[in-house]
């Protein structure tokens, strides 16, 4: 049965006699669609703003014989049409770039972040990488076998830096090398065609462990950060030693061993407070003979190591000095109930690794060669080192 014979509202339009030829039923059962807005173009801001084209593309780019006032005129007309700017998908296709840096961190990402070692050196990325109008893409690397290669096979990056990336760095150089990107890599190995960016780890680490030799020191132990992927705790031994991958790790132990060739060392599973913890309890438990002074390669090992001597009845730095190696600011609570308030510990420039690191990234991008950049880490005396007792 026809719906409308029995709608004394319907319309006549259509009807026999009526004199006008019937609509397709479509046009009578279906309300029209709108058309999709499309996206304001810069032809249509440069005729608004009587202008060319090119003139209003370089009102956009910053750069060309645009007078301000011209400039501020596109603008405002741009803004008037909800015009945001050139699409940067086009842009990139005009460049052959994707306008991205791509970041690569050792650690899973809800885990970086809570190093502040790793957000402030990215705070030294992003400063110089945007003012440059690069945005950055957080990537982790990859295993060692072919799981997680995904974002560094497709991820559109121009560039990568390294950060952290000491105990599995060869499958994602293997990747990245083969797309031919050009590669940063901060505190890491040698790494062919790559740019270096140096941390003195092992020369700091000596300069610490000298200290704690004036200071009459001779049972030291180190609490170190992973020695490679598996990320085992646990005493450091001598085949553990030569089958590491990390590399800062054991330039910051040989800096120790420097000066105490016999040093002990036990390894962490990570840069927390709660690894350092773990570390520390093994080394002050009942019964075992306890260093007097450790060499933590963190300050969240540093202070995770303080709060285990705590917890054991020991006294810092009276009856151990602890050592750490950043210069970050950790709150802890159990610290808050005791007088320390600032580690003896190495301070590294953060924010100036990352600026460096990105420069170099933008300047291979422009077919320049930058020269490796090298970071001096300073020692800082605190709360937490002095003489052994007796």
């Amino acid at each position: 049965m026809d719906d409308t014979a029995s709608d004394p509202g319907a319309s006549d339009v259509g009807a026999p006699g009526s004199g006008v030829d019937p609509a397709p039923v479509a046009d009578v059962t279906r309300p029209a669609r709108s058309p999709r807005a499309s996206r304001p173009t810069l032809a249509a801001v440069a005729r608004a703003a009587g202008v060319a084209p090119s003139t209003a593309s370089l009102a956009f780019s910053g750069s060309g014989p645009v007078s301000e006032d011209t400039r501020q005129r596109i603008l405002a007309v741009a803004a008037d049409l909800g015009y945001d700017g050139p699409d940067p998908r086009a842009r990139s296709l005009r460049r052959g770039r994707s306008g991205v840096i791509g970041v690569v961190l050792d650690d899973r990402l809800s885990d970086a972040f809570r190093d502040p070692v790793n957000v402030l050196t990215l705070d030294g990325i992003a400063e110089v990488a945007g003012a440059a109008g690069v945005s950055l893409l957080l990537v982790r690397s990859p295993l060692d076998d072919e799981r997680g290669m995904a974002p560094l096979v497709d991820a559109p990056m121009d560039a990568v830096i390294l950060i952290g990336c000491n105990v599995r760095i060869d499958p994602a150089v293997a990747v990245l090398r083969r797309r031919s990107i050009p590669v940063v890599a901060i505190e890491a190995d040698t790494i062919e065609g790559a740019v270096p960016v140096h941390l003195d780890n092992r020369e700091a680490s000596r300069r610490a462990a000298t200290y704690l030799r004036e200071l009459g020191h001779e049972q030291v132990t180190v609490v170190t950060l992973p020695l490679d992927g598996s990320r085992e705790r646990g005493p450091v031994d001598v085949a553990r030693e030569r089958s590491s991958s990390a590399f800062t790790t054991m330039e910051r132990l040989r800096g120790v061993r420097d000066v105490y060739p016999d040093a002990p060392a036990v390894a962490s599973a990570g840069s927390s407070v709660e690894e350092g913890r773990i570390a520390g309890a093994a080394l002050f438990a009942p019964g075992v003979q306890a260093p007097t002074a450790v060499v933590a390669q963190s300050d969240l090992l540093a202070v995770g190591v303080v709060s285990a001597a705590l917890e054991a009845g020991l006294r810092v730095p009276e009856d151990v000095s602890v050592v750490g190696y950043d210069g970050i600011h950790v709150d802890d609570s159990l610290l808050h109930r005791s007088p320390i308030r600032q580690l003896t510990t190495l301070v590294q420039p953060f924010v100036p690794k990352g600026e460096a690191a990105a420069r170099a990234a933008l300047a291979m991008l422009e077919g320049e060669s930058p020269e490796p950049a090298s970071f001096r880490s300073e020692l800082r005396i605190g709360d937490t080192t002095a003489p052994p007792r007796g």
